[in-house]
């Protein structure tokens, strides 16, 4: 099931004075760089784990509405669902209560009545806006994988340029993968 990015979160779960604070760099000539890097070890750390750390809305595009009435939701946790759309075959969007469908939180899918909605007239027909992220404030992301974000950012900091592998500079460290082993969403 695809999914697209609709709405970022609003703040990054680490800080760029917690950041630097962890870097101990005292001086403002390097801000953009280190803001930039927190994003991109956010980014890291919600690929790999499948989970999104703070607030953010995604669109899931489906083809067709599973027969067994639950649709798995990824990234998660899940906090809502925003809104549902399905198109006919003309490509008109027709909106679904979202009261359709049962949010399970804790098992990050949305539940339906099988056979209760209609079917979509195109490919990709189906459209779910979702709410997924542990909250809005940097504080509500899990510490291990905040710990992970702080730790990926003095990683590449200190190992900007471009290396060998064979360098020991390109290889993540093995704390941040253990960081993150628990949090990892497993698909078959």
């Amino acid at each position: 099931m695809p999914s697209r990015l609709l709405t970022p979160p609003s703040a990054e779960p680490v800080t760029l004075a917690e950041a630097k604070a962890f870097l101990r760099v005292e001086h403002d000539a390097d801000d953009d760089v280190i803001a930039t890097l927190v994003t991109a070890a956010r980014c890291h750390v919600e690929a790999q784990t499948r989970r999104a750390l703070l607030t953010q809305v995604w669109r899931l595009t489906r083809d067709a509405w599973p027969i067994d009435g639950r649709i798995p939701v990824a990234p998660s946790p899940l906090q809502a669902l925003a809104a549902a759309r399905v198109h006919d075959a003309a490509g008109a969007a027709h909106a679904l209560d979202p009261q359709v469908f049962l949010v399970d939180a804790a098992g990050a899918q949305l539940v339906f009545a099988p056979g209760s909605l209609p079917a979509p007239g195109r490919a990709a027909g189906i459209e779910l806006d979702i709410a997924v992220g542990y909250g809005d404030a940097a504080a509500d992301a899990p510490q291990p994988l905040r710990q992970a974000v702080r730790m990926l950012v003095a990683h590449w900091y200190e190992n900007r340029g471009v290396a060998a592998a064979e360098a020991g500079a390109a290889v993540l460290p093995l704390s941040v993968a253990a960081l993150l082993a628990p949090y990892r969403v497993v698909t078959l």
